[in-house]
Protein backbone atom coordinates (compact mmCIF):
# COMPACT_ATOMS: atom_id res chain seq x y z
CA UNK A 1 0.00 0.00 0.00
CA UNK A 2 1.53 3.08 -1.11
CA UNK A 3 -0.78 6.13 0.22
CA UNK A 4 -4.17 6.95 2.00
CA UNK A 5 -6.97 7.94 0.54
CA UNK A 6 -10.14 9.93 3.67
CA UNK A 7 -13.26 9.82 2.84
CA UNK A 8 -16.32 11.69 5.27
CA UNK A 9 -19.17 9.76 5.47
CA UNK A 10 -22.89 10.58 7.71
CA UNK A 11 -24.73 8.49 6.82
CA UNK A 12 -26.28 10.19 4.12
CA UNK A 13 -26.67 9.45 0.25
CA UNK A 14 -24.12 11.85 -1.12
CA UNK A 15 -21.24 10.38 1.40
CA UNK A 16 -22.24 6.79 0.47
CA UNK A 17 -21.83 7.97 -2.88
CA UNK A 18 -18.61 9.63 -1.97
CA UNK A 19 -17.45 6.63 -0.11
CA UNK A 20 -17.70 4.55 -3.74
CA UNK A 21 -15.85 7.26 -5.50
CA UNK A 22 -13.30 7.12 -2.91
CA UNK A 23 -13.04 3.34 -3.17
CA UNK A 24 -12.18 3.98 -6.81
CA UNK A 25 -9.66 6.49 -6.24
CA UNK A 26 -7.82 4.29 -3.79
CA UNK A 27 -8.18 1.49 -6.36
CA UNK A 28 -6.90 3.40 -8.96
CA UNK A 29 -3.66 4.72 -6.70
CA UNK A 30 -2.65 1.27 -4.59
CA UNK A 31 -3.68 2.89 -1.78
CA UNK A 32 -5.31 2.36 1.43
CA UNK A 33 -9.28 3.48 2.52
CA UNK A 34 -9.86 5.51 5.63
CA UNK A 35 -13.87 5.97 6.48
CA UNK A 36 -13.66 8.89 9.17
CA UNK A 37 -16.76 10.03 11.02
CA UNK A 38 -17.03 12.91 13.09
CA UNK A 39 -18.65 12.86 15.83
CA UNK A 40 -19.78 15.63 17.80
CA UNK A 41 -22.05 14.99 20.39
CA UNK A 42 -18.95 13.89 22.87
CA UNK A 43 -17.84 17.05 23.40
CA UNK A 44 -21.13 18.45 23.73
CA UNK A 45 -21.06 16.30 26.69
CA UNK A 46 -24.30 14.89 25.36
CA UNK A 47 -25.36 11.01 26.55
CA UNK A 48 -24.16 8.38 23.96
CA UNK A 49 -26.15 5.53 25.39
CA UNK A 50 -29.38 3.89 24.42
CA UNK A 51 -32.59 5.16 26.27
CA UNK A 52 -33.85 3.42 29.22
CA UNK A 53 -37.04 3.18 27.62
CA UNK A 54 -35.64 2.29 23.98
CA UNK A 55 -34.01 -0.54 22.42
CA UNK A 56 -30.52 -1.69 23.78
CA UNK A 57 -28.98 -0.82 20.10
CA UNK A 58 -30.34 2.82 20.12
CA UNK A 59 -28.58 6.14 20.77
CA UNK A 60 -25.81 7.83 19.66
CA UNK A 61 -22.94 5.89 19.67
CA UNK A 62 -24.77 3.09 18.31
CA UNK A 63 -25.87 5.21 15.45
CA UNK A 64 -22.32 6.42 14.94
CA UNK A 65 -20.88 3.12 14.43
CA UNK A 66 -23.97 2.10 11.62
CA UNK A 67 -22.92 5.21 9.58
CA UNK A 68 -19.60 3.96 9.53
CA UNK A 69 -20.79 0.29 9.29
CA UNK A 70 -22.58 0.99 6.32
CA UNK A 71 -19.80 3.36 4.39
CA UNK A 72 -17.59 0.28 4.83
CA UNK A 73 -19.41 -2.13 3.23
CA UNK A 74 -20.24 0.30 0.65
CA UNK A 75 -16.86 0.76 0.22
CA UNK A 76 -15.70 -2.87 0.12
CA UNK A 77 -18.20 -3.54 -2.40
CA UNK A 78 -16.90 -0.50 -4.36
CA UNK A 79 -13.38 -1.65 -4.99
CA UNK A 80 -13.26 -5.42 -2.87
CA UNK A 81 -9.55 -5.50 -3.35
CA UNK A 82 -8.61 -1.99 -1.37
CA UNK A 83 -7.56 -2.14 2.68
CA UNK A 84 -10.45 -0.13 4.08
CA UNK A 85 -10.08 1.14 7.64
CA UNK A 86 -12.31 3.09 9.82
CA UNK A 87 -12.49 5.69 12.19
CA UNK A 88 -14.96 7.25 14.57
CA UNK A 89 -13.65 10.75 15.88
CA UNK A 90 -14.56 13.30 18.49
CA UNK A 91 -15.16 16.64 17.03
CA UNK A 92 -16.58 19.10 14.45
CA UNK A 93 -16.37 18.12 10.76
CA UNK A 94 -14.08 20.24 9.37
CA UNK A 95 -11.53 19.82 11.78
CA UNK A 96 -11.53 16.29 11.89
CA UNK A 97 -11.26 16.23 8.21
CA UNK A 98 -8.32 18.88 7.95
CA UNK A 99 -6.37 16.79 10.23
CA UNK A 100 -6.89 13.73 8.51
CA UNK A 101 -5.49 15.28 5.33
CA UNK A 102 -1.96 16.00 6.29
CA UNK A 103 -1.54 12.23 5.77
CA UNK A 104 -3.82 11.27 3.41
CA UNK A 105 -3.11 11.75 -1.03
CA UNK A 106 -6.70 12.68 -1.49
CA UNK A 107 -9.71 13.86 0.92
CA UNK A 108 -13.25 12.69 -0.88
CA UNK A 109 -16.18 14.39 0.78
CA UNK A 110 -20.12 14.33 -0.80
CA UNK A 111 -22.00 17.61 -1.82
CA UNK A 112 -24.55 17.18 0.15
CA UNK A 113 -24.52 16.27 3.92
CA UNK A 114 -26.29 15.53 7.33
CA UNK A 115 -25.66 15.10 10.83
CA UNK A 116 -22.25 16.42 11.69
CA UNK A 117 -21.89 17.43 7.99
CA UNK A 118 -24.84 19.92 7.30
CA UNK A 119 -24.57 22.46 5.06
CA UNK A 120 -21.43 20.64 4.20
CA UNK A 121 -21.94 22.52 0.18
CA UNK A 122 -24.05 25.27 1.50
CA UNK A 123 -21.72 27.15 3.63
CA UNK A 124 -18.30 27.21 4.37
CA UNK A 125 -17.24 24.54 5.45
CA UNK A 126 -16.31 22.42 1.74
CA UNK A 127 -14.74 25.65 0.92
CA UNK A 128 -12.66 25.75 4.03
CA UNK A 129 -11.86 22.42 3.54
CA UNK A 130 -10.60 23.07 -0.10
CA UNK A 131 -8.70 26.37 1.14
CA UNK A 132 -6.29 24.99 4.10
CA UNK A 133 -6.83 20.84 3.88
CA UNK A 134 -3.21 20.00 3.18
CA UNK A 135 -3.98 17.37 0.48
CA UNK A 136 -6.26 17.89 -2.78
CA UNK A 137 -9.86 17.73 -1.96
CA UNK A 138 -12.80 15.59 -4.06
CA UNK A 139 -15.99 16.81 -3.63
CA UNK A 140 -18.13 14.14 -5.37
CA UNK A 141 -21.52 15.54 -7.56
CA UNK A 142 -23.35 14.50 -9.66
CA UNK A 143 -22.49 10.79 -11.43
CA UNK A 144 -19.58 11.45 -14.16
CA UNK A 145 -19.83 10.81 -17.88
CA UNK A 146 -18.75 7.28 -18.52
CA UNK A 147 -15.48 7.47 -21.01
CA UNK A 148 -15.67 11.40 -20.60
CA UNK A 149 -12.16 13.23 -20.32
CA UNK A 150 -10.71 14.64 -16.93
CA UNK A 151 -11.31 18.20 -17.75
CA UNK A 152 -8.66 20.40 -16.36
CA UNK A 153 -9.12 24.19 -15.71
CA UNK A 154 -5.80 26.24 -16.68
CA UNK A 155 -5.26 29.73 -15.31
CA UNK A 156 -1.86 29.90 -16.35
CA UNK A 157 -0.86 31.05 -12.51
CA UNK A 158 1.97 29.62 -10.51
CA UNK A 159 0.06 27.82 -8.05
CA UNK A 160 -2.27 26.19 -10.62
CA UNK A 161 0.50 24.01 -11.67
CA UNK A 162 -0.26 21.45 -8.94
CA UNK A 163 -3.44 21.40 -10.37
CA UNK A 164 -1.89 20.22 -13.52
CA UNK A 165 -0.17 18.28 -12.19
CA UNK A 166 -2.69 15.97 -10.41
CA UNK A 167 -4.86 16.32 -13.61
CA UNK A 168 -2.60 14.45 -15.72
CA UNK A 169 -1.59 11.90 -12.90
CA UNK A 170 -5.73 11.34 -12.26
CA UNK A 171 -5.81 10.58 -16.34
CA UNK A 172 -2.82 8.44 -16.22
CA UNK A 173 -4.97 6.31 -13.37
CA UNK A 174 -7.81 6.65 -15.66
CA UNK A 175 -6.79 5.88 -18.57
CA UNK A 176 -8.60 9.20 -19.88
CA UNK A 177 -7.80 11.92 -21.86
CA UNK A 178 -7.24 15.27 -20.96
CA UNK A 179 -9.03 18.45 -22.00
CA UNK A 180 -6.82 21.39 -20.00
CA UNK A 181 -9.36 24.33 -20.34
CA UNK A 182 -9.05 28.00 -20.24
CA UNK A 183 -11.39 30.73 -20.48
CA UNK A 184 -10.89 34.22 -20.84
CA UNK A 185 -11.91 37.67 -21.21
CA UNK A 186 -10.80 40.98 -22.38
CA UNK A 187 -11.21 42.18 -18.74
CA UNK A 188 -9.32 39.72 -17.40
CA UNK A 189 -6.25 39.50 -20.13
CA UNK A 190 -3.49 41.86 -19.76
CA UNK A 191 -2.90 43.96 -22.35
CA UNK A 192 1.25 45.12 -22.83
CA UNK A 193 1.86 48.54 -23.56
CA UNK A 194 2.56 49.95 -26.80
CA UNK A 195 6.33 50.58 -27.93
CA UNK A 196 5.59 54.18 -28.59
CA UNK A 197 4.53 55.55 -25.34
CA UNK A 198 2.39 57.74 -27.85
CA UNK A 199 0.44 55.15 -29.25
CA UNK A 200 -2.42 54.35 -27.31
CA UNK A 201 -2.83 50.89 -25.54
CA UNK A 202 -4.21 48.12 -28.32
CA UNK A 203 -3.64 44.83 -29.47
CA UNK A 204 -3.55 43.72 -32.86
CA UNK A 205 -6.65 41.57 -33.80
CA UNK A 206 -6.68 38.43 -32.52
CA UNK A 207 -3.55 38.85 -30.44
CA UNK A 208 -5.56 38.51 -27.23
CA UNK A 209 -7.18 34.75 -28.38
CA UNK A 210 -3.42 34.13 -29.54
CA UNK A 211 -2.19 35.09 -25.79
CA UNK A 212 -4.78 32.74 -24.11
CA UNK A 213 -3.93 29.85 -26.27
CA UNK A 214 0.00 29.67 -25.73
CA UNK A 215 -0.81 30.32 -21.47
CA UNK A 216 -2.20 27.08 -21.92
CA UNK A 217 0.31 25.57 -23.91
CA UNK A 218 2.70 26.75 -21.41
CA UNK A 219 0.93 25.62 -18.63
CA UNK A 220 0.72 22.24 -19.32
CA UNK A 221 4.63 22.42 -20.95
CA UNK A 222 6.52 19.46 -20.23
CA UNK A 223 3.64 17.17 -18.74
CA UNK A 224 2.85 15.22 -22.22
CA UNK A 225 6.37 13.45 -22.05
CA UNK A 226 5.44 12.56 -18.37
CA UNK A 227 2.78 11.28 -19.05
CA UNK A 228 2.95 10.25 -22.62
CA UNK A 229 -0.19 7.34 -22.46
CA UNK A 230 -2.97 10.51 -22.23
CA UNK A 231 -3.90 12.04 -25.00
CA UNK A 232 -4.55 15.97 -24.36
CA UNK A 233 -6.64 18.55 -25.89
CA UNK A 234 -5.66 22.21 -25.17
CA UNK A 235 -9.05 24.48 -25.19
CA UNK A 236 -9.11 28.75 -25.09
CA UNK A 237 -12.75 29.69 -24.91
CA UNK A 238 -13.70 33.41 -25.07
CA UNK A 239 -16.11 33.77 -22.21
CA UNK A 240 -17.21 33.39 -18.07
CA UNK A 241 -14.94 31.05 -16.53
CA UNK A 242 -17.78 29.71 -14.52
CA UNK A 243 -20.45 29.37 -17.31
CA UNK A 244 -17.79 27.65 -19.49
CA UNK A 245 -16.16 25.01 -17.03
CA UNK A 246 -19.61 23.83 -15.49
CA UNK A 247 -20.91 23.63 -19.40
CA UNK A 248 -17.80 21.70 -19.71
CA UNK A 249 -17.95 19.32 -17.00
CA UNK A 250 -21.46 17.27 -18.33
CA UNK A 251 -18.98 15.86 -20.21
CA UNK A 252 -16.12 15.04 -18.59
CA UNK A 253 -15.42 12.49 -15.66
CA UNK A 254 -13.32 14.75 -13.21
CA UNK A 255 -12.71 18.59 -12.98
CA UNK A 256 -9.43 20.00 -11.58
CA UNK A 257 -8.89 23.29 -10.97
CA UNK A 258 -6.41 24.81 -8.49
CA UNK A 259 -6.99 26.66 -5.35
CA UNK A 260 -6.23 29.97 -6.31
CA UNK A 261 -5.21 32.36 -9.96
CA UNK A 262 -5.30 35.30 -11.64
CA UNK A 263 -7.88 36.50 -13.91
CA UNK A 264 -11.50 34.32 -13.73
CA UNK A 265 -9.65 31.93 -11.01
CA UNK A 266 -9.32 35.14 -8.28
CA UNK A 267 -10.29 33.98 -5.25
CA UNK A 268 -11.11 30.14 -6.27
CA UNK A 269 -12.26 28.92 -3.32
CA UNK A 270 -12.97 32.24 -1.44
CA UNK A 271 -15.14 33.46 -3.91
CA UNK A 272 -17.70 32.91 -6.69
CA UNK A 273 -16.19 30.91 -9.40
CA UNK A 274 -15.19 27.88 -6.57
CA UNK A 275 -19.13 28.38 -4.94
CA UNK A 276 -20.71 27.87 -8.53
CA UNK A 277 -18.24 24.88 -9.58
CA UNK A 278 -18.92 23.24 -6.23
CA UNK A 279 -22.68 23.49 -6.50
CA UNK A 280 -23.12 23.85 -10.09
CA UNK A 281 -20.49 21.10 -11.68
CA UNK A 282 -22.18 17.64 -13.48
CA UNK A 283 -19.01 16.13 -12.64
CA UNK A 284 -17.32 15.23 -9.09
CA UNK A 285 -14.94 18.43 -8.59
CA UNK A 286 -10.93 18.35 -7.33
CA UNK A 287 -9.29 21.36 -5.77
CA UNK A 288 -5.73 21.30 -5.64
CA UNK A 289 -3.83 23.69 -3.07
CA UNK A 290 -0.69 24.60 -4.58
CA UNK A 291 1.20 23.94 -1.26
CA UNK A 292 -0.76 20.08 -1.23
CA UNK A 293 2.34 19.03 -3.82
CA UNK A 294 4.86 20.46 -2.23
CA UNK A 295 4.13 18.93 0.83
Amino acid sequence: MSGLVVVGADGSASSLAAVGTAAREAALRGAGLRVVHAFLWPAMHVPLGPSGLGPPEGGLRHAAQRVVAEAVERARSAAPEVDVTHAVMTGEPLTVLEAQSRAAELVVVGSRGMGGFVGLMLGSTAVHLAAHGQCPVMVVREQPAAGGPVLLGVDGSPAGADAVDFAFAEAALRGAGLLALHAWTPWHTPVPPPQDPAMPYASEPGELARTEERLVAEAIAGRRETHPGVEVRTKAVRGGTRETLIEASRTAQLLVVGARGRGGFTGLVLGSVSQALLHHAHCPVAVVRGSAAAR
